[in-house]
């Protein structure tokens, strides 16, 4: 958990930050990796599995948005939280 701590403050723009597009996408990746355990361990759970892609979808569209108006920030937040692009 402490190293989840570590990758949110590099990425705060300041002590109160939550609503940035950098610290939505952290929210976003940490719901998706817990989101991706329970699906895996419950196979026929559909309703969780919907819930997984939106928010897929939504962290997509925040990557987009961050990537069309500070490039440098979006390959720091890419290299940071460790997604492929």
């Amino acid at each position: 958990m402490s190293g989840l701590m570590n990758v949110k403050d590099q990425l705060k723009k300041h002590a109160q930050d939550t609503g940035s597009s950098q610290m939505q996408i952290c929210f976003l990746t940490e719901d998706i990796a817990r989101l991706t355990a329970h699906v895996n361990a419950n196979k026929k759970d559909s309703s969780s599995r919907r819930g997984l892609l939106k928010k897929v979808a939504a962290r997509k569209k925040f990557l987009k948005y961050l990537k069309r108006t500070d490039a440098q920030e979006h390959k720091k937040v890419l290299t940071v939280l460790g997604l492929k692009k």
